[in-house]
């Protein structure tokens, strides 16, 4: 065997020392560090996914307290309700069926437990209070029927009158 001077020794022992401090940091120490900052970016990962769950959480309530609501508020309508015998009816109370030009009824989608029914209808020749009492009778929140789409523009022929095609919405 070789005699080393105590001068090689003590490289040898650095270099030794060295390599086991190598090897302590490469694979205890730094994997612990990684794994750490992985735990962290998991955690913030997860805080996200719940706090969408929350919200998500706090819509679906929403939507249930609006669809416990429409369903109330259908179960008093009268039977045998329909939107176009209402817009009809309305019509002739703000005395504007002789300005009806069409009335288009739409298919029933199904939205969900309910059923969105459309009636698209030209009106020809109103005056801007004719118009906006009929627009006032037919908005009506308790039998569930809204204005969907408006549309007024003024009528070529006859100056100081308005046409207007409405879309009314209603669920059944």
């Amino acid at each position: 065997m070789m005699k080393l001077a105590t001068r090689e020794k003590h490289l040898i022992w650095a270099g030794v020392a060295c390599i086991a401090i190598f090897v302590v940091l490469q694979f205890l120490v730094f994997p612990f560090f990684e794994s750490k900052k992985r735990m962290a970016r998991g955690l913030k990962a997860k805080e996200k996914g719940l706090a969408e769950i929350a919200r998500l959480s706090a819509e679906y309530q929403t939507y249930q307290t609006a669809s416990e609501s429409i369903q109330e508020a259908l179960s008093k309508r009268k039977g045998g309700f329909t939107l176009f015998s209402f817009l009809d009816d309305a019509a002739g109370k703000a005395q504007v069926k002789t300005h009806i030009k069409y009335m288009k009824p739409s298919t029933p989608v199904s939205t969900g437990p309910f059923k969105e029914s459309m009636v698209e209808m030209k009106l020809d020749a109103l005056t801007l209070q004719q118009l906006v009492g009929y627009l006032y009778l037919i908005e009506s929140p308790g039998e569930l029927v809204t204005i969907k789409r408006l549309s007024v523009k003024e009528n070529k022929k006859e100056q100081g009158y308005l046409d207007a095609i409405v879309q009314v919405l209603t669920f059944q």
